[in-house]
C-alpha cells in the first residue's frame, strides 16, 4: 500500500488516497477512474508530499537516556551548589581534616569536603568516620 497527496488541477483541492502500488495509480489515472470528490474532475495528479518516517526505538531509547543524563546531572549541579555553600573545602587534604575533625583535634562546626581516594574513604569508614563519595562534575565554563 502506498499513500499518495493528490490534487485537482481544476479547484486546487488537494486530498489523500490509499493504492494498491504507484503501478496501480498510474493504471487508474490513465482509465479515468480518478476524480475529485469536490468538482469531480478528472484532472487529477500526484503531488509532493512529505514521507513519513518510521520511529526508530534505538533513537527514542537514545533520547530518552539523554533526557535522563540531563536531569540526573542537573541534580548533582544543585547538591554541588548547597555543599559549596554549606560545606568547607579542603581540596585533597581531606582525609586528614576529616580525621583532625573526629579525633577532635580540630573543632569545626561546618562539615568538609574534598578529594579522597577510595582507599582513603575506605581506611575512614573502618575507623568509625562518617565519610562518603558523591559524584562531582567539573564546571566546564573556564
Amino acid at each position: 500500500m502506498i499513500k499518495y497527496r493528490l490534487a485537482c488541477k481544476n479547484c486546487n483541492t488537494s486530498f489523500d488516497s490509499w493504492f494498491a502500488s504507484s503501478n496501480e495509480f498510474e493504471k487508474l489515472k490513465k482509465k479515468n477512474f480518478l476524480n475529485c470528490h469536490h468538482c469531480d474532475s478528472k484532472n487529477i495528479d500526484k503531488s509532493l508530499m512529505a514521507p513519513k518516517l518510521i520511529n526508530n526505538p534505538l533513537i527514542e531509547k537514545t533520547e530518552q537516556r539523554d533526557i535522563k543524563i540531563n536531569e540526573v546531572n542537573k541534580k548533582i549541579r544543585e547538591y554541588q551548589k548547597f555543599i559549596k555553600k554549606n560545606f568547607d573545602y579542603v581540596g585533597k587534604n581531606f582525609a586528614y581534616e576529616a580525621r583532625s575533625i573526629h579525633y577532635n583535634k580540630k573543632k569545626n562546626n561546618k562539615g568538609i569536603f574534598g578529594t579522597a581516594s577510595n582507599d582513603e574513604i575506605k581506611e575512614l569508614k573502618e575507623e568509625g568516620i562518617e565519610a562518603d563519595i558523591i559524584p562531582w562534575i567539573e564546571d566546564k565554563n573556564n
